[in-house]
C-alpha cells in the first residue's frame, strides 16, 4: 500500500500519469501518421531496442522521436480538502519532437506536417491529451550518401506543450498544536489548538 502523509515517508502519485515513454511514443506516432497521411508502419520511432531494416530510397517515411522533454520551474501545488484530502501538482512541459523523412517526397511531407499541425482539428486531437502545438522549426535538408546513392533525408522539430497534473495523498490536517511567541518586550508567549 502506498504512503500518505499520515504514514510519513515518500509519497507517488495516487492519480493515472500522464503518458510517457512507449504510451508518448505512440500517441506522438499517430499524430505524425494522422496529419502527414503517411501509413502508420511509415511512422517509426527513431531509437529502437532492435533497429528494423531501413525502408528503401524510393519509399517515403519518417523517424520521429522526443529529442528534448523542458520542465517548468516552480509547479503549482494545490490541496483539495474534498474527503480524506489530496495535493494536486500541475507543471507544464515543452516537448521537442524530431522527425526526419525520408524518400522521394520527403521534403513535401515535411512540410505537409508543419502545416497541417495548425489546422484546429488536429489541435483538437492534441489538446484531448493535454498537448498544444507551439512552433515548427525550419526544414532542414541532410542527404545522405549511402552504396554511392544520395538519399533524400529532410529534418523538422515540433515544439509541444502539455499540462502535467499529478494527485499525491496528502491529506487533510484534522488537529494541530501550534506554538507561538511575539516579539514585544516582554515576549508573550501562547499555545493553540486547532480541531477540525
Amino acid at each position: 500500500m502506498a504512503n500518505t502523509s499520515a504514514t510519513g515517508g515518500y509519497l507517488a502519485p495516487t492519480a493515472p500519469v500522464p503518458p510517457d515513454d512507449e504510451d508518448l511514443d505512440n500517441l506522438l506516432q499517430e499524430l505524425v501518421a494522422g496529419v502527414t497521411g503517411l501509413p502508420g508502419e511509415m511512422v517509426r520511432p527513431r531509437w529502437q531496442p532492435t533497429v528494423p531494416k531501413q525502408p528503401e530510397p524510393t519509399e517515403n517515411w519518417c523517424a520521429m522521436g522526443v529529442s528534448v522533454q523542458t520542465n517548468d520551474s516552480g509547479p503549482a501545488i494545490q490541496h483539495d480538502s474534498v474527503g480524506d484530502g489530496s495535493d494536486t501538482y500541475t507543471r507544464h512541459q515543452q516537448i521537442d519532437l524530431m522527425c526526419s523523412f525520408y524518400g522521394p517526397s520527403a521534403k513535401g511531407y515535411a512540410q505537409r506536417l508543419a502545416d497541417s499541425i495548425s489546422i484546429p482539428q488536429n489541435g483538437e486531437q492534441l489538446a484531448l491529451n493535454g498537448m498544444k502545438f507551439v512552433s515548427a522549426s525550419d526544414i532542414q535538408p541532410a542527404p545522405a550518401l549511402i552504396n554511392q546513392q544520395w538519399n533524400r533525408r529532410y529534418d523538422l522539430t515540433l515544439v509541444l506543450r502539455r499540462k502535467i497534473t499529478r494527485t499525491y495523498p496528502v491529506l487533510n490536517l484534522l488537529s494541530a498544536e501550534v506554538q507561538s511567541t511575539t516579539n514585544s518586550v516582554p515576549p508573550v508567549a501562547a499555545t493553540t489548538n486547532i480541531h477540525q
